[in-house]
């Protein structure tokens, strides 16, 4: 059995991994008191250098220090730990595991004020959602690369005949900010119209945006349907922004952030201008938190309004909205749905180039450049908050040269974060889907508390289903035919998957010359931290050690390591080295009967089924794998090793050889039988190197590994011909 010990100095909990309070394995038992394991449970204790023979669990779980304090569960009346470890493993609801949390989120407006006081300015971006789900895709995409520039928020508008509400469309207004929030990790806010919807049916948006982890509203009347010309009061509904405004903080007290729209040039409905400023004073004194404008052209526009505002007691901070001419045709559509008149200047300009799209982008971005700087320079602004179309290009070009682009920014972990409210303080996940994040996501969203400080006991968490994970922005952004250019028109042997590998870790083109730029494991472009080991990993692969996660093995890098470093500057990095692979049954026979030879090292073998399960890891304690100490903190350890999450992970890596890869070839095609016969004879392994201060072994037991597997095959070969 595993011998465990409390690891009490700061010294020593660095070097072993562990923070305070934690239980570590001390990695140095000897081999004959390590425990193996299969499915079925049958074998015999300590096997030898030679044999290699699974036995069943005898121990059990370690148990932690309960924290003496009430948690929030606790005063929430939410499940408690022995709730939690007797819910059933099976149950299609995905549960947590147990830990202990303090939520700390801070909501738009407090960050904006923030900002504000401190004479930093930000920006903000807007987004429609897309009308089909390769659309809806695309989207996402930009969401992602826009997200390294780091916007304070983004929002997404709601479009009535999108059925915005529909958690169940994809493409729908309230789907999309949802997925903007959970899966790009923007703060994010919704657009919501109160236009021929009752009282109860804008509750039930409100309530299905707060279930989505949403916490910002812009409240709006909405426009008129089509062919009305005049406002008609829908019974047992609201009126106007205001009764919307209302109705949130009658429902929702502060929970929600409400934002509001203003109009520099008079709402186009509203008598006069001073009736409209009257109205925005309404919605305030109503509870609205924000005011961001409609788009205007000129900037003396903008200040009129503002002091105007201030002069009637508008407080609240006034975000200018700022639309880069991106096209003729864009253009006219904007001024059109915002009822405004293009100057004739603006005209003037593009009329010679209004069939250039680039040259408008150019003029659009010099124009969107020369308004912003003026209003930054008043001082009247926090910030800018820009009409994107969708489109990239533009605002990220006009960001860039006003020196609001932030992609240097210091990441706050090793792994893509959400910025979803309930997850805010969440420190701790299995490593296994470091490189698929979204997937991650999206299979703990039902979850009650996420772990801060520990990853906990995880016999009590349950993972959403596969079925559901299904989803188009989990699915590769690559059309079909691109994938086929990269993973092969045409696969005649395991040999051929083999060169997929290494051209994806190598960057070399294949055979058609085209570069491997994405993998069905891998939601990102390749970890900067994989180049310190990509030529041991090319080797490796070349040979049908087919790795899908890695880390090396890192003692005490500056927490602003270009390649490892996360977290707070003036820290320390620790790493354990790292693999996760497929390999065939040949190569499994000949590794297990070396690991034994290396005690520093976990494992974890298993097949798809997992029939065949092999371990010499504690069921219930993880490894941690990753840590960080930093200065006036606790040690931080946001990556372990946990052999249930293994067996649940290993389901989704299996099925993406067939879902993801296979599926692109005809059905019963030589390419498809190619990656049916790895899913069906491959296992999955991984392997932690515990003694990290020292060059890793892991390289010299997978060449041991292919070594004996060769030199077993010559010997049956021998023997047959004999």
């Amino acid at each position: 059995m595993p011998e465990f010990k409390r690891i009490s100095s700061e010294t020593e909990m660095a070097q072993n991994g562990a923070g305070p309070g934690r239980l570590m394995c001390n990695g140095t038992q000897s081999p004959s008191k390590m425990n193996y394991r299969s499915a079925n449970g049958e074998g015999s204790p300590g096997p030898t250098s030679a044999e290699f023979r699974p036995i069943p669990r005898r121990f059990s779980p370690p148990s932690f220090d309960r924290q003496s304090s009430q948690t929030e569960s606790e005063r929430n009346g939410s499940s408690s730990r022995q709730e939690l470890e007797s819910l059933s493993a099976s149950s299609s609801r995905a549960n947590s595991p147990v830990w202990y949390n303090t939520r700390k989120y801070v909501p738009v407006i407090d960050r904006i004020l923030k900002r504000q006081a401190a004479g930093t300015p930000f920006f903000s971006l807007e987004f429609f959602p897309p009308r089909t789900d390769s659309g809806a895709s695309d989207l996402m995409a930009i969401f992602d690369r826009l997200a390294r520039g780091r916007p304070l928020f983004c929002d997404m508008t709601w479009h009535p005949k999108g059925d915005p509400s529909n958690t169940d469309k994809p493409t729908s207004s309230t789907s999309m900010a949802g997925n903007m929030l959970n899966y790009a990790g923007i703060e994010t806010m919704l657009h919501m119209t109160c236009v021929g919807l009752t009282t109860e049916q804008m509750k039930d948006n409100l309530y299905k945006a707060k279930n989505l982890g949403i916490r910002s509203i812009l409240a709006l009347r909405g426009d008129l349907p089509d062919g009305a010309e005049e406002w008609q009061k829908t019974d047992g509904g609201l009126d106007y922004a205001v009764d919307l405004v209302k109705l949130i903080k009658e429902e929702f007290g502060d929970y929600f952030v409400i934002c509001v729209a203003g109009y520099p040039d008079g709402h186009p409905e509203c008598k006069t201008y001073w009736e409209d400023i009257q109205h925005l004073k309404d919605k305030v004194e109503a509870g609205a938190d924000l005011i961001i404008t409609q788009l205007f052209f000129k900037n003396e526009t903008f200040f009129k309004y503002v002091s105007d505002c201030r002069k009637v007691g508008i407080t609240v901070p006034i975000l200018p909205g700022v639309l880069p001419i991106q096209g003729y045709k864009s253009l006219s559509n904007m001024a059109k749905l915002s009822k405004l008149e293009v100057p004739k200047e603006i005209l003037d300009a593009i009329e010679p180039i209004k069939t250039n799209d680039v040259a408008i982008r150019q003029y659009g971005i010099f124009k969107a450049v020369e308004i912003c700087r003026e209003l930054l320079n008043s001082g009247m602004v926090p910030g800018i908050h820009f009409y994107t179309l969708n489109r990239e290009k533009a605002v990220t070009q006009v960001l860039k040269e006003l020196g609001l682009w932030s992609e240097k920014i210091q990441r706050p972990l090793p792994w893509k974060q959400t910025a979803n409210h309930n997850r805010v303080e969440e420190e701790v996940r299995p490593i296994f889907w470091r490189c698929r994040p979204n997937s991650y996501v999206l299979r703990t969203s039902e979850w009650n508390e996420f772990p801060n400080g520990r990853w906990g006991d995880s016999r009590a968490a349950s993972f959403n289903d596969l079925q559901t994970y299904h989803l188009f922005y989990l699915k590769s952004r690559s059309p079909k035919t691109e994938l086929l250019k990269m993973w092969g028109e045409t696969l005649t042997s395991e040999e051929d998957v083999w060169k997929v590998f290494v051209n994806y870790l190598t960057g070399a083109q294949n055979e058609q010359g085209v570069k491997v730029t994405r993998m069905p494991w891998d939601d990102d472009e390749i970890e900067p931290e994989t180049s310190l080991i990509c030529e041991k990993l090319a080797s490796i692969n070349s040979r049908g050690v087919l790795t899908i996660n890695s880390q090396p093995r890192v003692n005490a890098a500056p927490s602003t390591d270009l390649k490892v470093g996360w977290g707070s500057p003036g820290g320390y990095i620790f790493q354990k080295a790292y693999l996760e692979f497929f390999t065939s049954k040949e190569n499994i026979a000949a590794l297990k009967e070396i690991l034994p030879r290396y005690p520093q090292v976990n494992y974890h073998i298993i097949n798809h089924s997992g029939e065949a399960d092999y371990t010499n890891c504690d069921e219930y304690q993880p490894i941690a794998v990753t840590w960080g100490v930093f200065p006036g903190k606790e040690i931080i350890q946001p990556t372990v090793v946990d052999p249930e999450a293994f067996k649940t992970w290993k389901d989704e890596a299996f099925a993406l050889w067939l879902e993801a890869w296979a599926h692109i070839y005809p059905k019963n095609s030589e390419s498809s039988r190619v990656i049916q016969n790895i899913h069906d004879g491959y296992y999955l392994v991984n392997l932690v190197d515990n003694d990290f201060p020292k060059e890793s072994v892991l390289w010299d037991i997978l060449e041991e590994m292919l070594t004996l597997k060769a030199s077993t095959e010559e010997t049956e070969i021998s023997a047959a011909s004999s």
